[in-house]
């Protein structure tokens, strides 16, 4: 969800106007930037290039559809027609992982991922053409969710798998703190969590580079939700977390190429804001647990904005977001929660 206190002091823009389509813009040495499209009110998502001898490793890929698809022509026939190497996808959600088994598959390279996103990407794609599952349904009339939002849930079950190109059936791993060699440059991957299960960063220490996917964003912060697959997850916790690791692991003096927005300096300065926001919401939610409410009566309380049923996407993420939130209180001992004809009702104790 938006973060409403985005105007952080101590961050700079230092690259300049965003890319045109088709463009690969020089922001490090053999270090590219480009932008693909999305239809949503993100607008883009930010992609990124590594020049090696024999061609260019390409960090994420966009949505899995065919505007992006001809964008990528323009970029492979013109910029990067020397060839791609590999595909690293930082983590699973699809205007990351949309085109990586098409881009794959056309330049008959490996795909490199963490684990549990590979399987878990596949895990959520395998839903589509099947019924929403008695759990899912169960989960979100436990969050509140009246009939009709249910039953626009049901219709739009199993849209992932139609936002991607399928993954390849093998991929390379990668893991957190290993070492991957590109242009002749180390780049340490630090992986991440909270936002997905273990998604990956890209440091490197010579070019003073930071590729932080949506782990880290300027103007906006990370989508950080439960969803029906583990209903008592606690993903926040694990961001938080994660956010102290990246600041003991990374430099403030990196440029930070995030997935979306512009490519920034002051990286220790976001990191601080974006743990400080969410303790606020947390003692926001606290305070606001003095009467019972259900996960879809706080979304004022936590993003200053009624969120209604009618955008069932923002809707969705907004419950996701808010059952992340109450299962950190109840983790922590601040809140208990009651069921009631199967719904949950959470109390600050």
């Amino acid at each position: 969800m938006t973060d409403a206190n985005h105007r952080d002091t101590g961050l700079a823009y230092p690259c300049g106007t965003p890319p045109e389509r088709g463009e690969a813009r020089e922001i490090a040495p053999g270090v590219r930037w480009m932008r693909l499209a999305l239809p949503s009110t993100l607008t883009h998502i930010n992609v990124w290039a590594l020049e090696e001898a024999d061609g260019h490793t390409l960090i994420d890929t966009g949505l899995g559809n065919e505007d992006t698809a001809e964008t990528w022509r323009m970029l492979l026939e013109g910029p990067f027609a020397k060839g791609v190497t590999r595909v690293i996808v930082t983590h699973l959600h699809p205007d990351h992982v949309g085109m990586a088994g098409w881009l794959t598959r056309r330049a008959n390279r490996r795909l490199w991922m963490t684990r549990t996103e590979y399987l878990q990407c596949r895990m959520l794609a395998g839903d589509t053409g099947h019924p929403a599952p008695d759990e899912a349904i169960a989960f979100y009339r436990r969050a509140g969710w009246d009939d009709a939002a249910l039953d626009t849930y049901q219709k739009r079950f199993g849209t992932f798998g139609r936002l991607i190109f399928a993954l390849p059936a093998s991929y390379r791993r990668i893991r957190d703190r290993d070492i991957i060699a590109i242009g002749g440059h180390d780049w340490e991957v630090v992986v991440g969590a909270g936002h997905t299960p273990e998604h990956a960063c890209l440091y490197c220490p010579a070019l003073k580079l930071f590729v932080s996917g949506d782990q880290v964003l300027p103007r906006i912060s990370s989508n950080v939700s439960v969803l029906p697959s583990e209903p008592d997850a606690d993903p926040l916790a694990e961001w938080l977390a994660s956010l102290d690791a990246i600041r003991e692991r990374v430099p403030d003096d990196v440029l930070v190429l995030p997935a979306h927005n512009e490519p920034f300096t002051g990286l220790h300065a976001r990191l601080a804001r974006l743990a400080a926001s969410q303790r606020r919401a947390i003692e926001r939610l606290h305070g606001a647990l003095s009467e019972p409410k259900r996960a879809v009566d706080i979304f004022s309380t936590l993003f200053g904005r009624a969120v209604g049923p009618g955008d069932a996407s923002t809707y969705g993420l907004a419950t996701g977001e808010s059952i992340a939130h109450l299962n950190y209180l109840v983790n922590r001992g601040l809140a208990a929660v009651d069921e009631k004809h199967g719904v949950a009702w959470y109390r600050a104790v």
